[in-house]
């Protein structure tokens, strides 16, 4: 069994003990969240599509971590105006083990 959630914007298909690497959450280090904006569930009997998301389904995973992409390094640069500036930016990420998929 597998599903596709929404979470930060982005889709995830995911199954049941799954690492999935998400934005940011508001939750701690070992809290259950559960995502509910779920779009679309696969199981051996077929496929559930949501319009736009399935109504009582949801995916309840667990907080592994909370932390840090690789540095990403932006630069602005105009020409011939001695203008450079360098910014560096880290993207914050939560690492989920998705521990059941309720249909």
């Amino acid at each position: 069994m597998y599903a596709v959630v929404e979470s930060g914007g982005k889709q995830y298909r995911v199954a049941e003990n799954d690492l999935v690497q998400v934005d940011l959450l508001p939750q701690s280090v070992g809290e259950q969240v559960e995502l509910e904006r779920v779009l679309l569930i696969g199981s051996e009997t077929g496929v559930t599509v949501g319009r736009p998301v399935i109504e009582g389904a949801r995916v309840v995973a667990r907080v592994l971590a909370v932390d840090q992409g690789d540095k990403i390094l932006v630069w602005k640069y105009r020409p011939k105006q001695r203008y450079r500036r360098r910014q560096g930016h880290r993207q914050a990420y939560t690492r989920l083990r998705i521990e059941k998929i309720v249909h």
